[in-house]
Formats: C-alpha cells, sequence, structure tokens
C-alpha cells in the first residue's frame, strides 16, 4: 500500500524491523498489538512521513472512519462549541465528523439520518428535535452502529449518551432568586419534547415548592426554541399590571435569551434594575451587556468531547453507557432583590 506521500507500507516495515501485516495492524490500533510494537512502528512512520490512504483503509477494514453529528441548528453557538469538542476528538483519533443540520424540522432530520446511514457512517451522534416523537424513535431504532445521544432520552432505545445535570442549575437560579424576596419567576424556554426543557423545569418547580410557592399559574411558557416565540412571551408578561408582572424572567436557552432581551428593550425594561434575568447559556455576545447577565453555564465543547469518547469506546467493542456532566448557575448582577415599585 502506498501513502499520500509516495511512501509504502513495505518502507515503514523495512525501518521499522517488522512484518507489512504488524505495521497494518499497528497503524489501525489493532488490539492484539503491544504498546512497544505501536510505538516503534508510528516512530517510523513518522520518520518517513508516511500517511495511510484513508480511501484504502475503508475498503480493507470496511470502515469509513466517519462519525456522523446530526444537530437541529449549528449556527447555534452552543451547538458549535459541541462540534469543536467532537471534531477535536475524533480528528486525533484518525476520524471526520460529517455533520448535517435539520433545521428543526422533523421530516428533514429523519432523512438525513438516513443518508448519514447510506454512507455507512461508523458511528451517529444524535441531538434530535424531539425525543418522544415516534418517527424520530424510529429512525434511531434503525441505526444499527454505535449511537450517542446528546441530552436526550429515548426511554429504552439502546446507544450511548451525554446528559447534562440541568435540574440542578435552574434549581439554584430559582433558589438564589426566591431567597432575594422574588414571588414571581416567570420561566420561558422551549418545547418539552426534549428532555432539557424538562430537566429545567424539573429544577425550577422543584426549588418553587421547596419554598412553599405553589406550581405557577400562567408564568411557564413552553413552545419553540425561537427568538419570535420568547419574545413574545416577554411581551405579554410586560403587558401585565405591575402587581401579576414577573420580577424575574428565566430564560431557557440561547434564542429565546434574544427573544426576551429584544422584548426587554423595546419596553424599556432594564434587566437587574427593573427586572431580574437569568439566562441558559453563556455565549460570547453576553459579555457585551451591561450589567452582567446572570448564566446557567454548560460546557459545549466538554459535551462533544464526551460524546466522541462514548463513539470511540463502542467502535473499540465496549458497551455504551451514560455519562451526566454538571452545570452551574453563576448569579451577575441581573440577579437583585425585586424592584422596589413591583
Amino acid at each position: 500500500m502506498v501513502s499520500r506521500g509516495g511512501v509504502t507500507i513495505q518502507d515503514v516495515a523495512l525501518l521499522a524491523g517488522v512484518a507489512v501485516s504488524s505495521v497494518s495492524r499497528a497503524l489501525s490500533n489493532h488490539p492484539d498489538v503491544s504498546n512497544a510494537m505501536k510505538a516503534r512502528v508510528n516512530a517510523a512512520a513518522k520518520e518517513l512521513g508516511y500517511s495511510p490512504d484513508p480511501a484504502a483503509q475503508s475498503l480493507r477494514s470496511g470502515s469509513s472512519r466517519t462519525v456522523g453529528f446530526m444537530v437541529r441548528d449549528y449556527a447555534n453557538p452552543y451547538f458549535s462549541d459541541i462540534i469543536l469538542g467532537l471534531e477535536d476528538t475524533l480528528t486525533h483519533a484518525g476520524y471526520t465528523l460529517v455533520v448535517m443540520n435539520s433545521g428543526g424540522e422533523a421530516a428533514s432530520e429523519v432523512e438525513r439520518i438516513g443518508l448519514l446511514a447510506k454512507r455507512r457512517i461508523d458511528a451517529l451522534v444524535l441531538s434530535s428535535i424531539s425525543d418522544v416523537a415516534a418517527a424520530a424513535r424510529s429512525a434511531v431504532k434503525l441505526f444499527r452502529r454505535p449511537l450517542v445521544l446528546l441530552d436526550r432520552d429515548f426511554g429504552q432505545v439502546r446507544g450511548a449518551a451525554v446528559q447534562l445535570d440541568h435540574a440542578s442549575g435552574l434549581h439554584a437560579a430559582t433558589a438564589d432568586l426566591l431567597d432575594r424576596g422574588h414571588k414571581r419567576i416567570a420561566m420561558v424556554t422551549g418545547s418539552t419534547s426534549i428532555r432539557p426543557t424538562r430537566e429545567r423545569l424539573r429544577g425550577y418547580r422543584e426549588a418553587l415548592e421547596e419554598h412553599g410557592l405553589p406550581k405557577p399559574r400562567g408564568l411557564e411558557v413552553t413552545g419553540l426554541f425561537s427568538a419570535d416565540f420568547a419574545r413574545d412571551a416577554t411581551d405579554r408578561f410586560l403587558s401585565l399590571p405591575l402587581s401579576r408582572r414577573p420580577t424575574a424572567i428565566i430564560s431557557g436557552g440561547v434564542q429565546p435569551t434574544l427573544g426576551v432581551l429584544k422584548s426587554l428593550s423595546a419596553h424599556g425594561v432594564r434587566p437587574g434594575d427593573d427586572m431580574s434575568l437569568v439566562v441558559c447559556d453563556d455565549v460570547p455576545w453576553l459579555s457585551v451587556l451591561r450589567p452582567t447577565v446572570s448564566v446557567v453555564t454548560r460546557d459545549g465543547q466538554g459535551m462533544g468531547k464526551a460524546a466522541a469518547e462514548l463513539v470511540l469506546e463502542q467502535i473499540a467493542g465496549n458497551p455504551p453507557r451514560i455519562v451526566t456532566l454538571p452545570t452551574a448557575y453563576e448569579p451577575r448582577e441581573t440577579s437583585r432583590k425585586p424592584a422596589s415599585k413591583a
């Protein structure tokens, strides 16, 4: 076999003083090859500048050396961070990441999962737009290769998963606002058809219950992960009389945060001064806002790296497992006592 640089596998075998078959097994990370042998072959390959032809490797092994990532919206800064984490870990392991964007459409998502399967990808990382929709569940069940669900809960569907502890972060944020004297805390977030929304609501509700407050009436708004949806919801809150208006808002997601901020700005409501605000995800553009915005953070790149590691574990023959990563509440200048006029 000739590399793309013209050096042959026979050249590597000659320099390393081993058989050609040993070079092949060592470079493909075969479990029967000792670490000493791998080091010896890799040193020879590096010295000669040998780089195996991936197409030839795929034909020989039946592996495409590619991993698919199905995502709702890769323009979202949070998903961009996940992609960076996935790509960094997979590239170091010799795999290529193929990203497909569903645009938030269920039919598009199912179609693209099928396309990835036809490309004979070695594994799929999935951030589905719904973990309760029948079509998505069927598509996942039909995918027979290693699977990692990204913060989704498909029940008994086989596969590994990386999950985030959203409930603890939202519980901490809600409890902090309650301790500061807030009693009317609104929650604006996306669809309950995915795990993150359900877990955020659970943390929010549990904090209210622990502080002796009933389940909020009219203060929970769920629906779409869109700026327009969140803006409309916030507009409705701000149209209420002061005695019924929420004194704090928690935004669940990047796009909802944008919508909430647009509404507050349009109504002349100053976050922190007139209404406390906590948002989910510390995206870069928040850093330019003043006062500084309180956040519930999560590590997107860390999540991508964890998902890639679960992919590689399964490809190596290990059983799928679930990894849970933390979220953290960071109170900043928009977490304050209720405005005196409220």
